[in-house]
This record gives C-alpha cells, structure tokens and sequence, in this order.
C-alpha cells in the first residue's frame, strides 16, 4: 500500500526538513544581512570568496566529512539510523548541521544580492536622509521588501518537506520518503516512483499558490490592486 507508506515515511522526512529550512533561513539570511551591512568592505570581500567555496564544494563531501569527524571520530552522534520519538533527536542533529551548512554559500549570496538591491532604491535614501539608522533601515525597510523574492526561493524547496533529500535519507539511514523513492528505483519499482514524482507536483503546485497568496501579506500593493 504506496498511501500508507507515504504516511509512515513522511515523519522522518519532515524531522529533517522542517529543521532545516527554518534554521537554514534564520542562519543564511542573518549572514546576508550582515555582509550587505558592511557593503565594500573587507567583510564584504572576504564573505563573498567563502560563499563561493562553500558552493563549489559538493553535498556528499559534507555529508561524508560530517559523517567521519562528528560520527567516528569524536563520536559525539551516531552515523546513520533513525528512533522513535525523542531518541529520534540524536540522529537528526547530524543531519540537519550538514544541510545547513551546505546551503549557506548559495542562499547567502543570493540574500546579499537581494538585500544590496534593495538597498539602492530610493525610499532607503530617502529613510537615510530623515535620519533614521543603519540598523533600523536593514530590519524595517530593506528586510520587509525583500521578502517577495525570499519568499518566492522557500517555494522551491516545499516539495522537499514531504519528499525528503534523496542523498542525506540515504547516507543517513533515515527511513524517509526520499530513501522511499531511492530503494523504489533500484528496485524498478515505477509505481512508486510514480507515486512520488505525482507528490512532488502536487506539492510544488501548492506551494506556488501559498507563495501569491503570501504575498498579500508582505505587501499590501498586490491586496490592494
């Protein structure tokens, strides 16, 4: 029964990926915020050169990495496998670390482009020349009207709540509806690999219409229009 394992498998998938992105967001855009703060600095230069190291370097290498200096070397969490309930925390910490981690470079520098385009509209200069602070300009104006094009990149990544990361369920262990759709092609299984790929579409198709309907609420011009 392809329903029922679905359900069954959705869990782990979304202990991971709920984690992910929320921690994933909070981090990058934090970064983003802080590189466009200092703009043509040293700060600046130097955040961009690590940005683009961190995307040129593959996500089995941090996978693998974490796996042998966390796992077996310090032996702080375990390798791979997957528990019930609050047991189910020491195997996902690993996890969620190395998915963040490997998606720092690419958000980040599309976050600071964001925020550097933003920053040279002209109701910034405007707010500088009332006065208002650095600060008080990143988080009240540049922040809120960056959020469209935010919000418009969290969209691609919903289907991934439910369907999982193939590579990260598979190394892991962790019994997902991405190692699902993984153990289903070895196996030639196609209706579930069917199943799967008419979940993603699903999925993607809901989010593009949350993403239009958020964007009432973080601008009220397209409410208004």
């Amino acid at each position: 029964d392809i329903s029922y394992d679905i359900k069954q498998r959705m869990w782990p998938s979304l202990a991971i990926a709920v984690p992910n992105l929320i921690i994933g967001l909070l981090v990058t855009i934090s970064f983003a915020l802080l590189i466009a703060f200092f703009r043509a600095t040293y700060i600046d230069y130097w955040s961009v050169i690590i940005c683009v190291a961190l995307m040129s370097i593959s996500t089995l290498f941090y996978i693998i990495g974490g796996q042998f200096i966390v796992g077996k070397l310090l032996r702080v969490v375990p390798i791979s496998g997957y528990d019930t309930g609050l047991e189910a925390v020491k195997f996902l910490i690993l996890p969620v670390i190395i998915g963040v981690i490997s998606g720092i470079g690419a958000s980040t520098r599309w976050y600071r482009t964001i925020f550097l385009e933003e920053m040279g509209r002209d109701y910034v200069r405007t707010a500088r020349a009332k006065g208002l602070s650095e600060t008080s300009i990143m988080f009240g104006h540049v922040l809120r009207n960056a959020m469209i094009p935010i919000l418009t990149g969290i969209v691609v990544v919903l289907p991934l709540l439910f369907m999982g990361s193939l590579l990260t369920e598979n190394f892991f262990g962790i019994p997902g509806l991405g190692s699902y759709t993984i153990d289903a092609i070895n196996r030639q299984d196609f209706a579930i690999v069917r199943s799967m790929v008419y979940l993603g579409s699903v999925l993607y198709i809901i989010g593009l219409l949350l993403t239009d309907i958020s964007y009432t609420w973080v601008d009220p011009r397209i409410r208004l229009s």
